[in-house]
């Protein structure tokens, strides 16, 4: 299946979630207002990333002086795309990350720490990976998870504080499971992170693919990958966890059974794929 169809096939079985979960805690009006609220929110964080996540990181915007516009300047024009604002962010660790609600409006920052471990092609590598991310608009893909993730996590949480002070009517307690209604409140939200993660593993994996069509080669972001793998263990990134996702190498480690909640494919996976052994 390709990252596209799994994408597509992973936010319908999250909106059947959402469904679910409104069907099982019978509250419909609770789950309209929390999927307002949450449309808000991440309408609010999709439509101003940019200017907070850069904000955030203490990006500072370079001109046309600077080598990294020039490479933006030539990958976006490779990739036929509009060309996105340059930023650096005065960090060590090696990382960079693309933002903007549309190709129009599209940002592109890389950390100082990236600047000075990758070669030139390797550097192509990575920033044709973030175009690759612009080019897939996957700021509004993700966008639209956390809306519904965070919706399924506040009608749970809802759900939760209501069974505790005894809402709802007789009616409804008395023909509901409350084992059912538990198991519901506790594993939806795990449920929803899940799917959640997957979709930005999979769309990791269609920028890998995409960012080596527009640099004309895998190995630069192959080779890329390997070394910011390595030295981010060694400096890692002091970054906030709801934007962990927008980084081409995850911030934070973890294996095991918390790999299947991380925002990124595994490294050693994600180089297969671009030399075209999986």
């Amino acid at each position: 299946m390709s990252n596209t169809l799994k994408t597509a096939a992973l936010l319908a079985a999250l909106s059947a979630l959402l469904l679910v979960i409104g069907e099982l805690l019978g509250g419909a009006n609770g789950l309209v207002l929390a999927f307002v609220f949450a449309l808000l929110m991440n309408f609010g964080s999709y439509w101003f990333s940019d200017k907070i996540v850069l904000r955030m990181y203490r990006a500072q915007e370079v001109g046309a002086d600077h080598r990294l516009y020039h490479l933006v300047a030539r990958l976006a024009q490779q990739g036929n795309l509009p060309m996105p604002k340059v930023y650096i962010i005065p960090d060590p660790s090696p990382n960079a990350f693309a933002t903007g609600r549309n190709p129009q409006h599209a940002a592109v920052a890389a950390t100082q720490g990236i600047l000075q471990l990758l070669d030139e092609p390797e550097l192509e590598g990575v920033i044709a990976h973030e175009l690759a991310h612009v080019r897939h608009r996957d700021i509004l893909i993700s966008s639209v998870a956390a809306t519904i993730a965070a919706t399924i996590m506040m009608v749970a949480r809802m759900a939760q504080f209501a069974a505790f002070f005894g809402g709802g009517s007789r009616d409804d307690r008395e023909g509901s499971n409350p084992i059912a209604l538990l198991a519901t409140i506790i594993l939806a939200p795990i449920a929803a992170m899940l799917i959640q993660a997957a979709i930005s593993r999979s769309r990791e994996f269609a920028a890998d693919r995409g960012g080596a069509e527009i640099a004309g080669t895998p190995h630069g972001l192959a080779s890329a990958l390997k070394k910011i793998d390595l030295a981010s263990r060694r400096i890692p990134l002091d970054a906030n966890p709801a934007t962990a996702h927008m980084f081409i190498m995850k911030p934070f480690s973890g294996g095991g059974l918390l790999s299947l909640f991380s925002t990124h494919p595994p490294t050693e996976q994600r180089i297969q794929a671009l030399m075209g052994q999986r």
